[in-house]
């Protein structure tokens, strides 16, 4: 598994496997002139993974820890225009192919909505809340429940108009399904709709959409009855414990994007036994 020194962290403690992916996808200095940088960016990297998995405001990050909040929010910002947090989720998702092999075969992809009491960009009103603003990420899995795409749209946006989107997004390159390893995609029926199967198959899945009636049907004649779609309803509340994007208070789509990419890095790193 992990470091030993590492199974005491508390939950807020940025893991050093992690960090050491971080480090060697941070852009270079763009000149040699003027003062040497002085900043431990590790400290950083620290500082923006408190505030994500505590939810803290940037402004009140405790200074004595990870140095001035606003310091950390500079770097966090330009780290998620370098891209830096997709390529760390993409680097963590190799790691586990590598020691674990990721589950092509059965996919599965839902929405989910958060508050966004803030508003900003890619937020709408909640159809479930009252019409107060909120968010909505589409996230698709593998088949052991490992986050390998997620698209953010407003909260009255439907899961049906995000499929292709959220399919399109993976942060890996999928394998294409072959007659031997066919690849299927599990959903519920916010997607039990033509233009979605036929989506699905123009993809190449073999679609699993369950249609309005026929789940409650199966869940009252078969005990104990789970669909395979159950992963990515299991992803979805392992990303809500990261409370900076339980409830979404970034106005920038960006930077509320790049928080959710850092959160689906950890889970990936956590569930390949890294730390």
């Amino acid at each position: 598994m992990g470091n030993e020194n590492q199974t005491s962290l508390a939950s807020w403690q940025l893991p050093d496997v992690v960090w050491q992916q971080i480090e060697p996808l941070i852009p270079p200095r763009k000149s040699k002139e003027g003062r040497p940088r002085t900043v431990d960016l590790k400290r950083v990297a620290n500082g923006i993974f408190y505030v994500l998995r505590t939810g803290i405001q940037w402004q009140a990050i405790p200074r004595e820890l990870f140095g001035p909040p606003s310091t950390v929010y500079y770097y966090f910002s330009h780290w998620v225009k370098s891209g830096i947090f997709e390529k760390l989720w993409a680097s963590a998702l190799a790691i586990y192919e590598n020691l674990k092999g990721l589950e092509w075969t059965w996919q599965s992809i839902d929405g989910a909505i958060t508050k966004a009491p803030l508003g900003g960009e890619a937020t709408g009103r909640n159809p479930t809340d009252r019409g107060k603003r909120g968010t909505k990420r589409s996230l698709l899995t593998e088949g052991q429940g490992v986050p390998i795409a997620v698209v953010v749209e407003g909260a009255n946006r439907h899961d049906m108009k995000l499929l292709a989107k959220t399919l399109d997004a993976t942060v890996v390159e999928c394998p294409s399904p072959t007659e031997e390893a066919p690849q299927h995609l599990c959903a519920d029926k916010g997607y039990d709709y033509a233009e979605c199967r036929q989506e699905t198959k123009s993809h190449g899945y073999i679609p699993h959409i369950r249609s309005r009636f026929e789940e409650q049907k199966e869940k009252r004649e078969i005990p104990g009855y789970r669909a395979r779609r159950w992963v990515v309803e299991v992803c979805h509340s392992w990303l809500n414990r990261f409370r900076k994007i339980l409830v979404r208070f970034e106005k920038n789509l960006a930077t509320h994007l790049g928080l959710l990419q850092f959160a689906c890095a950890y889970i990936v790193f956590k569930r390949a036994g890294s730390f």
